[in-house]
């Protein structure tokens, strides 16, 4: 339990990470950006694939096939439903719409929409985390949290520039970027008890987390990566990451 714990502290501290650098290098170049997210989607898919869709189908039984792909349509179609009901959210920043005016209100409404995506979707990460140590294979539970980790860390630090332009308050952006954080400890705590609760459910849950995991890389990662003219080292980048983790993986299975 204390190292599920401290990993969920990592992996949700690692986007509190990538805030501080955010802050440090406030101009961080679109190539720069799109390499280390590309990279982190390279570890986030074999993370997905690697630790939790084939385990999924180890764990399945008679119907593990049926359960898998139920589980990864069940955790995009979440991910793709929380997407439709993102609200907006002005007071969580604690700005005065009057101060805002016009365009600039609107630019404030996308890039706080934009922040609170990233919280949301850090929720099922976080459980995909937490139900990698339900599994009670160390070192998948590992390279799971690893991967999603060093996905935080590019998130935190892209995260920071867009809320100070918005005239978003230094002090309330870091408090913003580390409640993201926060999100994801919430939910490997919640991914974990709820799999050592129930574990009949683990092979769904498994899938369900790898579903969130590669919708997010599909629909969220890539297309940010290929959208500046850096297409080809974002490619090369994610590769090198799904690589990296492939040889976690072999040496540590």
């Amino acid at each position: 339990m204390k190292l599920v714990f401290l990993t969920a502290l990592g992996v949700g501290g690692a986007t509190i990470v990538g805030a501080v650098i955010g802050f440090l290098f406030k101009k961080i170049s679109h190539r720069f950006s799109d390499i280390v997210l590309s990279f982190a989607a390279g570890v986030m898919l074999a993370a997905a694939v690697l630790g939790l869709v084939l385990p999924s189908l180890e764990y399945g039984g008679r119907f593990s096939l049926l359960i898998t792909v139920a589980g990864i349509f069940a955790g995009a179609l979440c991910l793709n439903l929380a997407d439709r009901l993102i609200p907006h959210l002005h007071r969580l920043a604690g700005a005065d719409g009057e101060k805002h005016p016009g365009e600039a209100n609107a630019h404030l409404s996308r890039v706080l929409l934009f922040v609170l995506a990233i919280a949301i979707h850090n929720l099922p990460e976080g459980i995909a985390a937490g139900v990698g140590f339900g599994s009670d294979n160390m070192g998948e539970a590992l390279i799971i949290a690893g991967g999603i980790a060093l996905q935080n860390i590019p998130e935190g630090m892209v995260i920071i520039a867009p809320m100070l332009a918005a005239g978003i308050k230094p002090g309330r952006t870091f408090l913003l970027a580390a409640a993201t954080g926060l999100v994801e400890v919430a939910g490997t705590l919640i991914g974990y008890f709820a799999v050592r609760a129930a574990s009949a459910i683990l092979p769904f849950a498994l899938a369900f987390a790898g579903g969130t995991m590669l919708y997010v890389v599909s629909d969220e990662m890539i297309p940010e990566t290929h959208a500046h003219g850096n297409e080809r080292g974002a490619t090369y980048a994610l590769l090198i990451g799904f690589s990296v983790m492939l040889v976690c993986d072999v040496l540590l299975g």
